[in-house]
C-alpha cells in the first residue's frame, strides 16, 4: 500500500493547481510558479514510474532511452513554451536557451556525479564500471557535441539543425532498440504497477500518462511565466531562474529514480539512464527549439543567438566533451565525479561572460590532457560518426 500511497501522493501534489486552473485562478506570480511547479513535479514522478514499466516489453537499453525521454517531458514542455513565445517576443528566445543549457549541464554536473558518489558511499567503490554497449550513447553525445560547437559558431538554430539533431536521435533509438532484452529491476510504485494483471496494468499506466500529460499541459505556461515574473519581483535575474530552477523541478524525479537504482546495487543502470537523458536533451530537445519557433512564426525561421546564448552553448558543449572523454575507458571514478560536480558548482559562483569562457576553456583543456597518448579516449570522439553508421547498418538482433 505504501507504493500506491506514493502514486496518490504525487497526484495529490498536482491536483490543487489543476483545481485552481479550472476555476480561473489568477494569483500572484510567486504562488502561481510554486503551485504549477508542484504540479509539474508530481506529474514528472507519475511519468517516470509509468515509463519504468515499459522495461517489461522492450530491451533495457531502449526502455531506459524511452524512460529518460518521458521523464523529461516536463522539461520539454517548458522549453517548447519559451520557443513558441519567442516568435512573438524575442526575449523569450534567451529563456529557451537558458532552460536547455541549464538542464544539460545539470544532468552531467549533478546527475552523473551523484550516481558515482552514491556508489562509492554505498559500496566504497572508487570507480563505476560501465558496459561497453554504452559506446552507442557516447557516440551520439560526441556527434551532437561537435555539432553544438558549429551551432554556436554560426549563431543560429534553424530547421537544418532540427533535421540533423532529430535525425541523430532517431538513429540512437533505432540502434538501441536492437540490443538484447534484459530482465528489468523495478522498484517502488513501478513494481506495484507491474504486478497488476496485464490489462489492468496497461489501463493504470495509460491513466497515469494521461493525468500527468494534462497536468503538464495546464502547468507549463503559468510555471514559465510565473518564474519570469518572480525574478522581476525579487530582483533575481530571470535568465538564471529559468536556467536552474525550472530544470531542477522537472528533473528531480529522474534524479531520485536514478539515485534509488544506485543505492539498490544497480549503479550501471542508474548512470545509463542519466546518460540517456543527456542524449535526449542534447539532440531532440535542442533540435525541437527551432522547429517550434518556426511554427510560432508561421514559417521556417532561424532562432538567432545573442552573445550570452552563444556562450552558454559553448560552455555546455565543452562540459559534454570533457564528460564523454572521461567515459572513454567505460568507467567514472570518484575523482572524476568530484571534478565534474566542483566545476559545475563554481559556474554558479562566477556567472560572468569571462567566467563562462574560462570554464569552457578549462573543460577543453582537461579533455585534451586526458587524451594525450590515449587512443581509446580520442577515438570515442573521432570515430563516433563511423561507429554510429556501422551500428545503424547492422541487422537487428533476433
Amino acid at each position: 500500500m505504501k507504493n500506491w500511497g506514493l502514486v496518490f501522493g504525487a497526484m495529490g501534489v498536482a491536483i490543487p493547481w489543476l483545481v485552481l486552473r479550472a476555476s480561473g485562478y489568477h494569483g500572484d506570480p510567486i504562488s502561481t510558479a510554486a503551485l504549477s511547479g508542484m504540479a509539474i513535479l508530481g506529474a514528472a514522478f507519475l511519468l517516470a514510474w509509468a515509463a519504468e514499466v515499459a522495461q517489461l516489453d522492450v530491451s533495457q537499453a531502449l526502455a531506459l532511452a524511452l524512460l529518460s525521454l518521458i521523464a523529461i517531458l516536463p522539461e520539454y514542455s517548458v522549453d517548447m513554451y519559451f520557443a513558441w513565445k519567442a516568435a512573438q517576443d524575442p526575449s523569450y528566445g534567451s529563456f529557451a536557451i537558458a532552460n536547455m543549457t541549464g538542464a544539460n549541464r545539470l544532468l552531467i554536473g549533478v546527475g552523473w556525479s551523484l550516481i558515482v558518489i552514491l556508489h562509492w558511499w554505498r559500496r566504497r567503490a572508487r570507480s563505476l564500471e560501465l558496459d561497453r554497449s554504452h559506446i552507442i550513447e557516447l557516440s551520439v553525445l560526441a556527434v551532437a557535441t561537435i555539432y553544438a560547437f558549429l551551432v554556436a559558431l554560426k549563431g543560429t538554430l534553424s530547421v537544418i539543425d532540427t533535421g540533423f539533431l532529430v535525425g541523430l536521435f532517431v538513429v540512437y533509438i533505432i540502434v538501441v532498440s536492437r540490443l538484447p532484452n534484459d530482465e528489468p529491476e523495478l522498484m517502488g510504485p513501478a513494481l506495484s504497477i507491474a504486478a497488476l494483471p496485464k490489462l489492468r496494468r496497461r489501463i493504470v499506466t495509460f491513466a497515469l500518462f494521461a493525468f500527468a500529460g494534462i497536468a503538464i499541459f495546464l502547468s507549463a505556461e503559468p510555471f514559465s511565466e510565473g518564474l519570469i515574473e518572480t525574478g522581476q519581483i525579487l530582483g533575481v535575474e530571470e535568465f538564471l531562474l529559468v536556467q536552474w530552477l525550472a530544470p531542477l523541478a522537472s528533473e528531480a524525479p529522474e534524479f531520485v529514480i536514478a539515485a534509488l537504482f544506485a543505492l539498490r546495487g544497480h549503479p550501471g543502470m542508474a548512470l545509463r539512464a542519466m546518460i540517456a537523458s543527456k542524449v535526449n536533451q542534447w539532440t531532440l530537445l535542442v533540435g525541437m527549439l527551432p522547429l517550434v519557433y518556426g511554427i510560432g512564426m508561421g514559417q521556417p525561421s532561424p532562432l538567432a543567438l545573442d552573445d550570452r546564448q552563444t556562450q552558454e552553448i559553448v560552455l555546455t558543449a565543452a562540459q559534454s566533451v570533457f564528460a564523454v572523454i572521461i567515459l572513454g575507458h567505460f568507467r567514472m571514478t570518484v575523482r572524476d565525479a568530484v571534478v565534474l560536480l566542483t566545476l559545475f558548482a563554481l559556474q554558479l559562483v562566477f556567472p560572468s561572460s569571462a567566467g563562462r569562457y574560462a570554464f569552457a576553456a578549462g573543460y577543453i583543456a582537461l579533455a585534451l590532457w586526458l587524451t594525450i597518448g590515449d587512443t581509446e579516449r580520442r577515438n570515442v570522439i573521432l570515430r563516433a560518426p563511423i561507429r554510429l553508421a556501422k551500428a545503424l547498418g547492422q541487422r537487428p538482433l533476433e
